[in-house]
């Protein structure tokens, strides 16, 4: 059986440790676990350390971000497999053996999740990773079980082993000599999309990702950066990011498409009155074109044409059609 860490990655975050890390313990004896600092400023590690003495601790000099900060502190561990585990997600008994035995027996899957559901209405989906993510032509993230803010109820719709696009940053397996051989996270992220950008990396080397049912976690969701102007401009800005980045030369094209549904965004919020979140969209782009040579330089020089999406024009027919499922 493959050797297994759990990561949390933590910046000032005592409470929700104190709130959540008992059980990560308890309920993960196949795990050794990691506790990643970004140079935290509040107690957190001191109750860590002098509470829970087998949590392995990485001190980190700066406050990284998530990609940097577990790029850094993943150079420290070396178990076969990493759960990058956010700090606000709660899981129980029986977690980890579905996710052991996949990978276990399916070589071709270097990253996997289990379904994201939230800890505030258990019987729904939560909005990082639900049961698994996609993005659309334009490069629109969704989830089975959720579109936008649309939260859809844990029906058993999903309870199945599914290959996806994207798996969720709040609860990420990965193989670390796959997390390696891509690279790693980019750290030109910072917080937001990482993950996608890491998995579509994924996807043109013909490696898969996979959503596994019979494994569940609970989500606090928002505990790092909670919905503000500042979360706006980072998914707006990285999403741009990863298009440039992933797409090949030949569908150049439809970063342009996106750059004008994001003109009709700036629009939207500045007709609701929303101007800080207009305005972030603006400082978004102005970023983007800011780095633009630099993120397009990170584009392999070949990249295999396929499909990587399965629907089209996602914000259209949520917002215009009021579709608000699959």
């Amino acid at each position: 059986m493959k050797s297994l860490a759990i990561a949390i990655l933590n910046w000032n975050g005592e409470t929700l440790l104190k709130r959540f890390l008992k059980d990560v313990i308890d309920n993960s004896p196949e795990a050794t676990i990691y506790l990643i600092d970004n140079s935290s400023t509040d107690n957190s590690v001191n109750f860590v350390k002098n509470k829970y003495s087998t949590v392995r601790i990485i001190l980190l000099e700066n406050n990284y971000g998530y990609s940097g900060g577990y790029n850094k502190g993943i150079n420290c561990i070396e178990e076969d497999i990493i759960c990058l585990l956010n700090n606000d997600v709660l899981v129980k008994p029986g977690w980890l053996p579905p996710i052991l035995d996949h990978f276990e027996n399916n070589p071709k899957t270097v990253i996997a999740q289990p379904h994201i559901l939230s800890l505030i209405e258990p019987n729904k989906f939560e909005y990082a990773g639900a049961a698994g993510g996609f993005i659309d032509r334009l490069g629109y993230p969704y989830c089975r079980g959720r579109l936008f803010n649309n939260l859809e109820e844990d029906h058993g719709q999903y309870d199945e082993d599914k290959k996806i696009f994207w798996a969720s940053g709040a609860c990420f397996f990965i193989r670390k000599d796959v997390y390696k051989s891509l690279g790693g996270l980019d750290e030109d992220f910072f917080l937001h999309m990482e993950e996608i950008d890491l998995c579509w990396r994924a996807f043109n080397q013909n490696l898969n990702v996979f959503s596994l049912y019979k494994s569940k976690v609970y989500h606090l969701g928002a505990g790092t950066l909670k919905p503000s102007p500042s979360k706006v401009y980072l998914n707006f800005r990285n999403s741009l990011y990863l298009l440039l980045k992933n797409l090949s030369e030949k569908r150049n094209l439809r970063i342009l498409e996106r750059i004008l549904w994001d003109g009709i965004a700036i629009l939207f919020f500045i007709i609701k009155f929303n101007f800080s979140n207009a305005f972030s969209i603006i400082k978004a782009h102005f970023s983007f074109y800011k780095n633009y040579s630099k993120i397009k330089g990170k584009r392999p020089k070949k990249i295999l044409v396929k499909k990587y999406y399965e629907t089209s024009y996602l914000p259209f027919n949520y917002f215009f059609i009021k579709k608000k499922n699959l």
